[in-house]
């Protein structure tokens, strides 16, 4: 399906059943990931994340001690947070993800540090206002989300952060080799090997930053392919 083609589709549907079938795309995605995380336990390995390793420094440097993580998967970089001190509250939408964590948090005497629950971002976070000093998200918001629901999100974590606290999150951005290949699911949105990725261009990064400073937008990339990604890194105004 190209763009052209979906735009035009949309179009004769109307608006409430291009919703309809945005939401039967984007919430199959949720079994896509429980079952990813259930055949491969460890998919994307064991040693934390090159962001989680900036985002770290960042904390620190900045005093930050209560993390909110979104989109933890199966932990390699809450029990990276833990390890150097932090207190994670870790969020992912996948049962088989957070149990993971939990085992691991078990294992390496970490439970008192690592508090984690399912939940699915495009819901209101279930904390109160200015409850955290940082929030985390490695390629979270490269998902299936549409803007209007990642205006959403960056809002939530925008409320329940204390006044200065730090956002930082990855996304794939549009120099990517994936962009504008697989299946058109809207927007920038394309379905590439059964994962919707959402490909951000600077000028989303920078949407998203409302009521923020931005700190930084650096890029770096990750994997064979290798991806390419935005490292954001925010300060809640």
């Amino acid at each position: 399906m190209n763009p052209a083609a979906s735009a035009n589709t949309f179009a004769c549907c109307g608006v409430s059943e291009r919703s309809v079938w945005n939401k039967k795309v984007l919430d199959a995605q949720q079994q896509q990931w429980q079952d990813m995380f259930l055949e491969t336990p460890e998919m994307f390995g064991t040693e934390p994340s090159h962001p989680a390793r900036k985002a770290s420094e960042l904390f620190k440097r900045e005093g930050k001690t209560k993390v909110l993580e979104l989109g933890s998967g199966q932990g390699r970089d809450t029990l990276f947070f833990a390890q150097k001190g932090f207190t994670v509250h870790a969020l992912d939408y996948s049962n088989q993800a957070i149990e993971a964590i939990n085992r691991m948090a078990h294992d390496l005497g970490l439970s008192q540090l690592i508090i984690t629950k399912v939940h699915d971002v495009r819901n209101p976070l279930p904390f109160g206002h200015e409850t955290f000093d940082a929030s985390y998200s490695h390629m979270l918001f490269c998902m299936a989300l549409t803007t209007a629901q990642l205006q959403f999100l960056s809002e939530e974590i925008r409320r329940v952060l204390k006044q200065g606290g730090i956002s930082v999150y990855t996304v794939r951005h549009t120099g990517d080799a994936h962009y504008k290949t697989g299946i058109y699911r809207g927007e920038d949105m394309y379905e590439v090997g059964d994962f919707i990725v959402h490909f951000f261009s600077r000028e989303k990064v920078e949407l998203l930053a409302k009521g923020y400073e931005i700190i930084g937008i650096d890029e770096f990339e990750e994997g064979k392919l290798p991806r390419r990604l935005f490292l954001a890194m925010l300060r809640k105004k």
